[in-house]
């Protein structure tokens, strides 16, 4: 029904530097924007672009959707202007949550060898994982998984992008969403199509169309090239 153009990460900063914190972080480039910000991230294929969008609101919550991603060191990710909120060392688990220079959160990952694109998660909190998870398969064309050879508790998006690692994550969480997401994500696809399998409209641009999810998520649909 659609697949994925790119990430959308908002910023409040006219000036912001997100995208050369998240070109280092990711393995992309540098790039003119097309989203009228300072400047977008373009990876090798479209799929791994990440667009900083000027908003007019500043981060107030815990972001709702948030990216994993592999680093050599968190170091590496201090000296780019990140900063640590819980290491895996306190917390026992097999990464790092830490912030981006404007607050918004990720989690690190530690590996001896990277690939180009180092964003391997979009994670997304849900107070229905097993739903939201199963429309998304639905829309994207994706298996998705129960992960119960990990233990189970939430659900995986396996080839939601031809990226043969990255992986969309629907996690539970207790508290609802109360504001618009600051990272969403773009689609190419049919705003019909969508809208019958049970999206909602949110409003119209010039070349897109802002939908959202049956929990409230936020995207942008293009057509097709």
């Amino acid at each position: 029904m659609a697949h994925v153009r790119s990430l959308c990460l908002d910023t409040a900063d006219p000036a912001s530097d997100l995208a050369t914190f998240w070109a280092a972080v990711s393995g992309g480039t540098v790039t003119p924007a097309e989203s009228g910000g300072p400047a977008d991230v373009y990876g090798r294929a479209e799929h791994e672009n990440l667009l900083v969008v000027p908003v007019p609101e500043r981060k107030t919550v815990k972001n709702r959707v948030h990216l994993d991603v592999y680093a050599a060191a968190i170091g590496d990710l201090t000296a780019l202007g990140a900063e640590v909120m819980l290491p895996a060392e306190e917390s026992g688990f097999a990464w790092t949550v830490m912030r981006d220079p404007e607050g918004n959160e990720f989690c690190a990952f530690l590996r001896d060898e990277l690939p180009d694109f180092r964003i391997h998660g979009v994670v997304i909190d849900s107070a229905e994982p097993e739903r939201i998870a199963t429309w998304w398969g639905d829309v994207l064309g994706a298996e998705v998984s129960d992960n119960a050879e990990h233990g189970g508790g939430w659900w995986t998006l396996l080839g939601a992008t031809p990226d043969p690692v990255l992986t969309w994550d629907f996690v539970p969480v207790p508290e609802p969403k109360t504001v618009k997401n600051r990272l969403h994500w773009d689609l190419r696809g049919s705003v019909d199509e969508l809208l019958e399998r049970g999206a909602t409209h949110r409003w119209d641009r010039p070349g897109w169309t802002a939908l959202a999810d049956p929990e409230g998520n936020e995207f942008c649909v293009l057509p097709e090239e």
